[in-house]
């Protein structure tokens, strides 16, 4: 048994204890699949967030603790006698061969937009045999997904499908007109209005910076993380000064984020490896980011 399958082991031992009948804890015990969604939601995020941080040991401690979760779903699953870690795991693997027969067969691929049609007609042909039902561009298209991603696989969707403005400057043009709707939709007082063509300007958006090769969400995060950062900075830089932030004027508080951010390097990001061909992410490898469409013969 190696390291990788003893850990798992004592996962799965853990885990028996603590929804042991007669010795285990009640909080444990009480949970079920649909209880446990909002932690995963959870320790998914904090995952993303140890990976952007740039510290292994964070990251191990976060994936630890979603595997940990997931484990523990497909151990509920099992009670109900649905199906087993086993089988998630066993589900997985063939899945990932079947769409990448070009590995795991004979077949080859010219470009990754090949690929990604193949991979589509394989999802297809794996949802008929299934017999689930599948239809339209947004089939795929998770109900669920956090606003600004399923704006973003949306638009791809749509673009997939041909249903897209012919060039970026059509696209800014969109922008700018929405931005005027806001405007007088702000202007009428309707807050419904107000909200509709706010949707409207964000959803324009991100098409914008889906053909920029910019994923809104991530600018979005990425620009939530400087405020927090130089907001702190900044109640930092009024405690060094002996100052009370609190009791601060506007103009005093704009005077120190204003030292704040001509201190902080432009345009800072921890730096992201490129990637000749980026792993499509299920159900939509279309989605992938890397903008390349080199794919050379069988491999990557």
């Amino acid at each position: 048994m190696n390291d990788a399958q003893q850990a798992l082991s004592h996962i799965q031992t853990v885990i028996d204890k603590l929804l042991d009948p007669a010795g285990g804890c009640p909080w444990d015990k009480a949970q079920t699949p649909l209880s446990l969604c909002e932690y995963l939601i959870e320790e998914c995020h904090e995952l993303v967030d140890a990976i952007r941080s740039g510290k292994p040991g964070h990251v191990c401690d976060e994936m630890g603790d979603l595997l940990f979760l997931l484990i523990f779903t497909a151990h509920r699953y099992a009670g109900e006698g649905a199906f087993t870690l086993a089988d998630a795991l066993e589900a997985g693997a063939a899945k990932m061969t079947r769409r990448h027969p070009h590995v795991f067969g004979d077949a080859s691929f010219a470009n990754l937009t090949e690929f990604t049609k193949a991979w589509a007609e394989i999802k297809k042909a794996e949802k008929a045999a299934a017999g689930e039902q599948e239809s339209g561009a947004f089939a795929s298209v998770p109900t669920g997904l956090p606003p600004l991603t399923k704006a973003y696989r949306l638009h791809a969707k749509a673009a997939q499908a041909g249903f897209t403005w012919d060039d970026d400057e059509e696209v800014e043009r969109q922008v700018e007109a929405e931005w005027l709707e806001l405007l007088d939709a702000r202007a009428s007082g309707d807050p419904a209005a107000q909200e509709h063509e706010l949707g409207d300007m964000i959803f324009s958006l991100v098409e914008l910076g889906r053909r920029m090769e910019i994923k809104a969400a991530h600018a979005t995060d990425m620009a939530a993380n400087r405020f927090r950062a130089r907001f702190r900075a900044m109640e930092k830089l009024a405690e060094e000064r002996g100052l009370d932030f609190s009791a601060l004027s506007l103009d005093e508080k704009d005077e120190l984020w204003n030292a704040v951010k001509a201190a902080a390097p432009q345009h800072a990001e921890p730096a992201r490896a490129a990637a000749p061909f980026v792993q499509p992410r299920d159900p939509a490898p279309e989605d992938d980011e890397s903008g390349n469409n080199e794919f050379n013969g069988k491999g990557r």
